[in-house]
């Protein structure tokens, strides 16, 4: 893990760039679903931005690996942080808003640290992270309501397909950790998002036809969004604030994004979220800055 140290002005200044990028993807592709299949927004997505990091790495000329051990990690990795987690956030938002999407989308780094657990001997679960952990399960369950847990209707089970795109995120962390280890980011980030490509591609082309650029102009645009800049853009961002603040730092990403895609959501689509996905939203971030730390910190 990357170490944690203190937020200059820039990187505060790069950290709220980067949310605002990622908060305003969820309203982007939100937007596309109302013209392309939820397998083609993605296949848009990884393809797109595959394209423009390899040309950042052309550009800054950087080693392309060959070996095959570590272009079947890419595979792996596409498959865990972009293919599966895309097609099922993408599916889910076609029935519940995209404020919601991102609040459950934050329950990520609870996974993330719940499966750092069960497989790094480094992170084991302190007092402080299962309290963490706890309030962020909590939250997420007040934020979907006992009764969607209970009844399995089509709004439920897209929550419940959001969630599961954050657990796969959450293992594509342990992955990353195991056989993506000493790449340069840039060139991670392009292998990554290339085996994600050539995983969906197929697979849209197969269930939705042929994906084309024959689109409405708002739907090309909201494509050209989540594409080039919530996604290729993002990942260099990502890993610029990641080597001037710390991981730790980076969670804070996670608080900031939801209200971005809730702000957003209300003003360009009129969605309404019930109270309790705000009351859940609170839970859930209070979890966060818990396994963070931050608060504990603050008191001392």
């Amino acid at each position: 893990m990357t170490p944690q140290t203190s937020l200059s002005g820039r990187a505060w200044a790069e950290l709220l760039l980067l949310s605002l990028l990622w908060g305003g993807s969820f309203l982007a592709i939100r937007i596309a679903l109302d013209e392309v299949g939820f397998l083609t927004s993605v296949a848009h997505r990884v393809f797109w931005a595959a394209l423009v990091l390899w040309l950042v790495v052309l550009a800054m000329r950087l080693p392309v690996p060959r070996a095959p051990r570590v272009w079947g990690a890419f595979l792996v990795m596409g498959l865990l942080n972009n293919a599966l987690p895309f097609g099922l956030m993408a599916w889910g938002q076609l029935t519940i808003e995209s404020g919601l999407t991102s609040i459950l989308n934050a329950a990520t780094a609870v996974f993330g640290v719940l499966l750092a657990a069960l497989f790094f001997r480094d992170e084991r679960l302190t007092p402080r992270r299962a309290l963490g952990l706890s309030l962020g399960f909590l939250g997420v369950a007040t934020a979907i309501g006992l009764q969607s847990l209970l009844a399995f209707d089509p709004r439920s089970l897209a929550q419940l397909a959001v969630l599961a795109g954050t657990i796969s995120y959450a293992f594509a962390s342990v992955w990353a950790r195991w056989a993506l280890g000493g790449l340069a980011p840039q060139v991670a980030a392009a292998g990554m998002l290339t085996g994600s490509t050539l995983i969906i591609l197929p697979i849209a082309v197969l269930y939705e036809g042929a994906p084309s650029l024959a689109l409405q102009t708002d739907t090309l645009l909201a494509i050209a969004y989540y594409a080039l800049a919530a996604t290729a853009l993002a990942y260099l961002l990502y890993y610029r604030v990641l080597a001037m603040a710390g991981s730790g730092n980076l969670l804070l990403c996670t608080l900031i994004i939801p209200p971005v895609a809730i702000l957003l959501g209300a003003l360009v689509r009129g969605e309404t979220l019930p109270p309790q996905a705000f009351i859940g939203f609170a839970v859930l971030a209070l979890g966060l800055l818990i396994l963070d730390g931050r608060l504990l910190r603050r008191r001392s």
